[in-house]
C-alpha cells in the first residue's frame, strides 16, 4: 500500500494538469503542485476549502449541476468541458481553464476528481501565431537578395539616405512617419527600423488603415469584450494589445477616420485605451511607425486630418524615393525579383540584357517597386527559357495587345460567349485585382477601390475575402 501510495503521489505530482480530489460536499481533500500553481497559493490555502469558492458564480453553478448529473448517473464516463470553467486565483484574478470531472465511490463515500488546464497558455500561443502571420506578410518583401543595407536593395543616393535615417532613429523609441508613393517599399523601411531597434525580439504588428471597414476599425485597434456589439461572440485582443512591448506599423494612416484619430492620439500620448465595450483602462508600451502616400499637411489644411495627431506622428519623417528617382537600382531590384520567382518556379534565370535594361529605363513606373515586381513575375511566366520576356510583359505591350484584340473583334464580330459561373468569378477577380493595384490597395476614401467601383467599402472587403485575393 505504501508503494502504491508513493506511485500515486508521483503520478499526481508530475502531471501537467491541475488535479484536485473533492469529497461529497465538494471540499478539497487532495491536490497536486500544478493546482497550487494554477490558483497561485499554497496547498494549505486550498486543502479543506469548498471548491466552488474558487470558481466564478457562473462556473460554480455549472459545476454543481454537473456534479448532480454524475451523481444521478453512476458509472458515467468523465465529463469533458471544452468551453472550460472560469477559476478564481488566490489574488481574485480570473483564469479560464479547460476542465474534466469524474465521480467515484470509495468505502461507500462519493468523491470527485477535477482536472484543470489553464487556457492562458493556449490563448497566448494563438496570439503569438497571429503576430507571426502578420510578420510573415511583411517578410514577403525581398530581403538580402541583392547589394544593399538592412535588407533594402539599392545603391542610389536616395536609398543611402533612407538607410542613414534608419540607423539614426532605430535605437530610439521615437515615432516615425514614412512618406512615399504607393509601392515604394514603406513596409520594408518599417521592418528595417524595427529590426535595428531594441524591440527587435518583440512583435511588429501591421495595420492597414485603408483595408479595414470603418465600422470595425476601433475594434481592430483596441479589441472588444464579448457582447460589445452584434457578432462579438468572444473577447478579442486589438492590435495595440498584440504589439505591447513591440512595434505597431500603421500603414495608410491618412485613411483613418477623424473620430478614430482622437482615440489614437490618446494612446500615443498616454499609452492607454479601453477595449470596445470594456470599462477597464489598459496600459501598453508600443512604438508607433506610421506610413502614408498622402500629404498630411494638405489633409490638415482641408480638415481631414487632426493637426495635433500630425505633429505627434511627424517626430522623425523619412521619405522613400520613387523608383524613377533611384536610377540603376531598378536593375538590382529586377534581378533580385527574377531570382526569387525563378527559384519558386524551379527554373533558371539569366542576367538582364541591354535590351531588358532599355525597356526598364524607358517606362515611368507609376506603381513603383510593387509594379516592377509584378512585371518581372509576368515576364518570367511568359518566357520559355532562361531569359525574361520583358517585351510582352511590360505595360505598354499589354495595352497594345488589348487594342489589337479590340480592333480584330470589331472587324470580325463573333457571337457573344455566355460565361460560366467559374469564368464570371475569374473575371470579377481580375477586375477587382486591377482596381486594387490602381488604387494602391486602398479600399475606402476618395481614392480607394470603393469610390472607383461605386461599391460600399464593406462590400469590397467581403468580395476580396470571398475571392481569395491576397496582397503580394
Amino acid at each position: 500500500m505504501r508503494e502504491r501510495e508513493a506511485q500515486l503521489s508521483l503520478l499526481l505530482d508530475t502531471a501537467m494538469d491541475a488535479i484536485l480530489v473533492l469529497d461529497g460536499e465538494l471540499k478539497i481533500t487532495r491536490l497536486n503542485p500544478r493546482a497550487t500553481e494554477l490558483f497561485a497559493c499554497t496547498e494549505d490555502d486550498l486543502a479543506g476549502e469548498n471548491f466552488l469558492g474558487f470558481l466564478s458564480a457562473i462556473a460554480a453553478a455549472k459545476f454543481s449541476m454537473l456534479a448532480k448529473e454524475l451523481q444521478a448517473r453512476p458509472g458515467e464516463r468523465p465529463l469533458w468541458l471544452p468551453e472550460g470553467l472560469e477559476a478564481i486565483r488566490w489574488d481574485k484574478t480570473p483564469v479560464p481553464a479547460e476542465a474534466a470531472i469524474s465521480r467515484y465511490l470509495y468505502n461507500g463515500a462519493p468523491y470527485y476528481t477535477v482536472f484543470l488546464r489553464s487556457m492562458n497558455e493556449r490563448l497566448e500561443a494563438e496570439r503569438r501565431i497571429r503576430i507571426l502571420v502578420e510578420e510573415a506578410e511583411l517578410l514577403r518583401a525581398v530581403v538580402g537578395e541583392a547589394p544593399g543595407e538592412m535588407g533594402i536593395i539599392g545603391r542610389s543616393a536616395g536609398i543611402r539616405g533612407v538607410c542613414n535615417s534608419i540607423r539614426q532613429v532605430a535605437p530610439t523609441d521615437a515615432t516615425v512617419l514614412i512618406l512615399g508613393e504607393t509601392g515604394t517599399g514603406k513596409e520594408l523601411v518599417a521592418r528595417a527600423i524595427h529590426d535595428a531597434g531594441a524591440r527587435r525580439a518583440e512583435a511588429l504588428v501591421r495595420v492597414n488603415c485603408a483595408a479595414i471597414p470603418e465600422s470595425l476599425i476601433e475594434s481592430e485597434f483596441f479589441g472588444h469584450e464579448k457582447g460589445a456589439f452584434t457578432g462579438a461572440t468572444a473577447r478579442r485582443e486589438g492590435r495595440f494589445a498584440q504589439a505591447d512591448g513591440g512595434t505597431l506599423f500603421l500603414d495608410e494612416i491618412g485613411e483613418l477616420p477623424l473620430d478614430l484619430q482622437a482615440k489614437l492620439l490618446r494612446v500615443l500620448q498616454e499609452g492607454e485605451f479601453e477595449p470596445l465595450g470594456g470599462t477597464k483602462t489598459r496600459k501598453v508600451d508600443v512604438r508607433v511607425i506610421a506610413a502614408t502616400n498622402r500629404s498630411l499637411e494638405e489633409e490638415v489644411s482641408d480638415g481631414r486630418f487632426r493637426e495635433d495627431l500630425y505633429y505627434r506622428l511627424n517626430v522623425f519623417p523619412i521619405r522613400v524615393p520613387t523608383l524613377q528617382e533611384r536610377g540603376d537600382d531598378i536593375f538590382l531590384l529586377a534581378e533580385a525579383f527574377g531570382r526569387r520567382f525563378a527559384e519558386r518556379m524551379g527554373r533558371r534565370f539569366d542576367e538582364l540584357t541591354d535590351e531588358d535594361k532599355r525597356l526598364l529605363k524607358a517606362y515611368a513606373w507609376p506603381g513603383n517597386v510593387r509594379e516592377l515586381q509584378n512585371v518581372i513575375e509576368r515576364a518570367l511566366i511568359l518566357s520559355s527559357g532562361r531569359k525574361l520576356d520583358l517585351s510582352r510583359a511590360m505595360p505598354q505591350a499589354d495595352s497594345g495587345e488589348r487594342v489589337e484584340f479590340a480592333t480584330t473583334a470589331s472587324t470580325s464580330p463573333q457571337p457573344a460567349k455566355v460565361l460560366s459561373a467559374i469564368e464570371l468569378e475569374e473575371l470579377e477577380k481580375r477586375n477587382l485585382l486591377r482596381a486594387l493595384e490602381t488604387c494602391g490597395w486602398k479600399i475606402s476614401g476618395p481614392k480607394g477601390v470603393s469610390a472607383l467601383m461605386g461599391l460600399p467599402p464593406s462590400t469590397v472587403s467581403s468580395r476580396i475575402k470571398a475571392l481569395g485575393i491576397h496582397r503580394l
